[in-house]
């Protein structure tokens, strides 16, 4: 592919970069990364993409160049360490308080449960969630590891579909039963927010459109889903 060519895909995959950028800006502080900066990130991304694409791929160039610019991009914040040891705890106390009430109760707690079982108001608790904003399956535990999700991350994908077999790092192993197991079990308006963010690909705004609830709310609800599907995807693999 020679640079006039490259320079014209670049142009015409900008909008996805910045697409990319916009959904994973709204997760992180202000003060750590804004959008344009993780857009120029995704750019050096969407270039190594267009660099090492091989038409000879199981995959088309659009979910490959997907990869790895999310891959930049939260590469990117991962060297940057970007969440207080602070907040992973208070993430690590609300995934306990899930399992531990799941298997108490023998389904999903509600909210002014998890908030007795935590000693906290419930506005205690909507703080929690409110800080926990940035939560994602991949975790940094804070001690320069990452937890069993890790392994399953943006490189080890990148590296099965530069080999031409995308996805094939998920086949088969025990992680992607044990998340469509735990997603099945969230509460009806958790599985939607997840639904319609990741897999309908809408912005937490258009969420809360289509929900009829705020943005914020829309956020809670996220993070209160991946914290349950961490505490309970943990729980199944001990």
């Amino acid at each position: 592919m020679d640079k006039k060519e490259r320079d014209s895909l670049t142009m015409k995959y900008a909008p996805l970069v910045k697409n990319i950028a916009e959904r994973i800006a709204v997760k992180v502080p202000p003060h750590i990364a804004d959008k344009d900066d993780l857009t120029n990130v995704g750019i050096i991304g969407l270039i190594s993409a267009l660099k090492r694409f091989d038409k000879k791929m199981n995959v088309r160039f659009e979910t490959y160049a997907r990869f790895r610019i999310k891959g930049a991009i939260l590469d990117e914040l991962r060297s940057r360490d970007w969440m207080p040891r602070s907040t992973r705890s208070k993430n690590t106390k609300l995934e306990e308080a899930y399992s531990s009430l799941q298997k108490k109760l023998g389904r999903p707690p509600d909210e002014e449960e998890v908030s007795r079982y935590l000693s906290i108001t419930l506005a205690g608790y909507y703080k929690l969630l409110d800080e926990a904003k940035g939560v994602t399956l991949l975790h940094n535990n804070g001690d320069g590891s990452y937890d069993f999700c890790e392994k399953y991350g943006s490189s080890d994908v990148i590296e099965a579909i530069d080999h031409g077999s995308p996805f094939s790092i998920f086949a088969g192993n025990e992680l992607k039963t044990i998340l469509k197991k735990a997603i099945d079990s969230l509460p009806g308006k958790e599985r939607l927010v997840l639904s319609l963010y990741y897999y309908e690909e809408l912005t937490m705004k258009e969420v809360g459109m289509v929900m009829r609830l705020t943005e914020s709310r829309i956020c809670q609800l996220h993070s209160q889903a991946i914290l349950r599907l961490r505490g309970e995807m943990k729980e199944d693999r001990l």
